[in-house]
């Protein structure tokens, strides 16, 4: 494989060098502010996202100044601890936060308003003491609810009334068919992109999910006995009624799959299982255990054979017959609950692996590995439902007891109770799970890296000098920001698969080799190829880091340096517009701005030229160029009177559409202003392809869309004209087109004649590239339509 032919090739010596610099900056800065966040909170910095929204709102209801209003300090005390509750809990703050401290915060201003004492009392994190509902958010919501599993999902928002007077009967309800559905909440407050993208716009909505099955929304009435009877339609198990005519072929079929029973006998003393009981434990076995029932008022004689005498409950092994007694397992129990936990302990344990079977059992087939220490617990236990849930995705499942195979651990640097993974390439190649232990979670953890292309690394397998390129994630597993990258890896690998490897290194258990690259904070994702390393910065996202790789690849980033800086931006062409970014490497701010800036430089490429200046490498220049602070944005005009005319960038925002849409409102416009006259003449009896924006001026997403039309004005220039008629002024020509809403966009074709309709052809889009793509196919279609005309377009494409 031929390597990548990037940018930002330096030497190992001299990238160590640079992160050593750049991490004590970056300790230093963390220092510097003398208010650590995870203190304020009083939280360990692995806190999950529901510690610290407990945490929060233990010290809100002290510290808020409804409580405290005879304290002048009061207001700022709370800010603080708002500002360290608004970063933590959002994902991609809390990461660079980690990294940079509060420097790399600079473009964030989360934290300063806050809500009422009420709000916190009583609104704010509504089912987080509640431990049969689990609170779910972006990261972990798909997982969860393809787990294979049932799930039954509530999304409220905390301002809600009605979400509010559900709250005692969802919890009542979550008590009642725990163990049978997951129960779940999404706070839409806090996940509102999460909700939208599953169609929420009511509070509250209830949603049953189950891998394989579209999303079903409850609209019955909210009380419990509604909910259940709902709820256990989905719980689809099948409960065997036994009888003289099939008693004996139903234990046999169960028996040959190793599959045993549990069986409620029903006579007129004694308790048997209801029916409901009997489905929802059908439904909690289901693949484990067969379910069944026997009534003994019809089935007299049958019962009279068994010795059934009153009514019992048992579970019956595979392969042993109901006349034995003593091979069965009484249940004394008539709790759901209660009997599930007495059956599955009493289930064969997963298939155990040792020194010796170990390689022969993994070739050539996927496993999950569960490395124990001797312990057993309810948690572990109920891992014996993996083999029937990863049946489908063809992953066995198995253990290893670390305590009688201390070789083979310490050979996978097993330190712990772990799940591992297993590929179908050998034993070397296997991803380590670090998420939380629940089953779903787990589920969730084998399908995708059994699809993916992840390595967990070791000493002997690190990529030294592989001719491979090699993307690296070294993190810790206490790092929360860590875990949620880890699932990305997955997806990003699954997409490069063939042009880069992928690999993970504990830097808790591998301490030298982390110390080797000088590795100071967590996630630090590094991409080696051959004697290049590219350290990534951006967005912890599967297409963040496809887009890195892109612009490895591709660069369209310019890195400028004194000697090409004269030619490039100060000679420039008087069309060529420039913007350059002087950053420092160390600057918290200036690592948050590059994956925005090259996003950027993506969607200007070629209207605009984008560069860098490293003025930690040439801090002389920068000096000359009197640039004092990091980062500073300049853009260098086209045509301008004075070749070192600039125009610094003093936004508030840096993020790729605010810096493209300050790029691109610095360039002459290529659309042109419309008025009736113009509409009449040139759109609809000239001769040239239109495309129009039809707005008002007041209209905010119209000025959003501005720069979009623009863009794409450009991109067509030569082709397709681009109009804007302004529906405010000439609301007569817009009403009689039957324009609606701001802003619309219509297509007009040049036909061949010069009869046009006057309505144009809509296009559903507010996005420049979609557009062009819309208008360039459109255009592909008249082709063949226009040849032959007089008066063919000025260019075809």
């Amino acid at each position: 494989m031929e390597p990548f032919r990037g940018r930002a090739h330096v030497s190992s010596r001299t990238w160590l060098l640079w992160l050593c610099v750049y991490s004590l900056a970056c300790l230093l800065d963390t220092v510097s502010t003398g208010e650590d966040y995870y203190q304020l909170l009083g939280l360990s910095k692995d806190a999950s996202t529901r510690e610290i929204r407990q945490a929060f709102k233990k010290l809100a209801l002290v510290m808020h100044p409804d409580k405290n209003p005879n304290d002048e300090s009061a207001h700022e005390k709370f800010l603080k601890i708002n500002r360290a509750y608004e970063v933590l809990k959002d994902e991609e703050l809390r990461r660079k936060y980690d990294k940079y401290g509060e420097r790399g915060l600079q473009d964030s201003q989360q934290g300063g308003r806050y809500e009422s004492w009420n709000f916190y009392r009583y609104d704010f994190g509504i089912y987080d003491e509640d431990l049969e509902i689990i609170t779910l958010d972006w990261g972990d919501f798909d997982a969860a609810v393809n787990s294979g599993e049932l799930w039954f999902v509530n999304f409220y928002f905390p301002r809600c009334s009605h979400c509010h007077e559900l709250a005692p009967t969802w919890r009542q309800f979550a008590k009642e068919m725990d163990g049978v559905f997951r129960i779940g909440a999404v706070n839409c407050g806090d996940n509102g992109r999460l909700c939208r993208s599953k169609g929420v716009s009511s509070y509250p909505s209830l949603y049953v999910f189950r891998a394989g099955m579209s999303a079903q929304k409850y609209f019955g009435d909210r009380s419990k006995e509604s909910l259940v009877s709902f709820a256990m339609q989905f719980v689809s198990s099948k409960v065997t009624e036994l009888w003289e005519g099939n008693i004996r072929t139903e234990m046999d079929r169960a028996s040959a799959l190793g599959i045993g029973w549990l069986l409620t006998f029903c006579t007129d003393s004694g308790d048997c299982l209801e029916s409901q009981t009997r489905q929802k434990l059908a439904g909690m076995l289901e693949g484990l255990v067969s379910v069944g029932w026997l009534d003994c008022s019809v089935q007299a004689e049958l019962c009279e054979r068994l010795h059934v005498t009153s009514s019992f409950t048992a579970y019956s092994p595979p392969g042993s017959s109901l006349e034995q007694r003593d091979h069965m397992l009484l249940i004394h129990s008539l709790d759901v609950k209660e009997i599930y936990s007495e059956v599955i302990q009493y289930l064969p344990d997963l298939e155990s692996l040792t020194q010796d079977t170990f390689t022969d059992k993994l070739e050539n087939q996927r496993w999950l590995v569960s490395f124990t220490f001797g312990q057993k617990n309810l948690g572990s236990i109920e891992y014996r439902k993996l083999q029937v849930l990863l049946k489908e995705a063809s992953v066995k499942v198995g253990q290893v007891d670390c305590l009688t195979e201390s070789r083979l651990c310490d050979a996978f640097y097993i330190q712990k109770p772990s799940i591992a993974v297993f590929k179908d390439t050998g034993v070397n190649d296997f991803e380590v799970y670090h998420g939380k232990e629940l089953l779903y979670n787990v589920v969730g953890f084998a399908k995708d890296s059994a699809n993916a292309h992840v390595t967990t690394l070791l000493p002997r397998n690190f990529p030294r000098n592989e001719k491979e390129p090699w993307l690296v994630d070294f993190f810790a597993p206490w790092c929360p920001p860590c875990r949620a990258l880890l699932p990305e890896l997955r997806k990003a690998s699954v997409q490069l698969f063939g042009q880069l490897k992928f690999g993970t290194l504990d830097c808790t258990i591998h301490e030298g080799l982390c110390r080797t690259y000088n590795i100071q904070a967590y996630p630090t994702t590094v991409i080696f190829n051959r004697s290049s390393i590219h350290e990534y910065e951006g967005h912890h996202t599967a297409d963040g880091i496809l887009q890195f790789i892109e612009d490895l690849v591709n660069p369209v980033v310019v890195p400028l340096t004194p000697d090409n800086f004269d030619e490039l931006v100060r000679q420039r062409r008087p069309n060529e517009t420039w913007t350059v970014d002087f950053y420092a490497p160390w600057c918290g701010p200036c690592q948050a701005l590059l994956p925005e800036w090259r996003r950027m430089a993506r969607m200007v490429n070629g209207i605009v030229k984008v560069g860098t200046v490293d003025c930690q490498k040439y801090h002389w220049f920068c000096q000359q160029e009197s640039v004092r602070a990091y980062p500073e944005i300049r853009l260098f005009p086209q045509d301008s009177r004075s070749r070192n005319h600039y125009e610094s960038y003093n936004g508030w925002h840096r993020d790729a559409h605010s810096l493209r849409a300050w790029a691109l409102g610095s360039l002459p416009r290529v659309s042109v202003d419309l008025n009736p006259e113009d509409f009449k003449q040139m759109v609809l009896r000239g001769r040239d392809h239109w495309v129009l924006d039809f707005y008002a001026p007041w209209c905010g997403p119209c000025q959003h869309f501005a720069p979009e039309f623009e863009l794409l004005a450009r991109v067509l220039q030569g082709t397709v004209r681009a109009g804007k008629l302004d529906c405010q002024a000439h609301g007569e020509t817009c009403q009689s087109v039957g324009i609606r809403a701001y802003p619309t966009v219509r297509f007009y074709p040049y036909l061949g004649s010069n009869k046009r309709d006057q309505g144009g052809e809509y296009i559903n889009s507010r996005d420049a590239n979609t557009i062009v793509a819309i208008v360039r196919q459109r255009l592909h279609t008249l082709v063949p339509q226009l040849r032959g005309h007089s008066g063919p377009p000025k260019e075809e494409l």
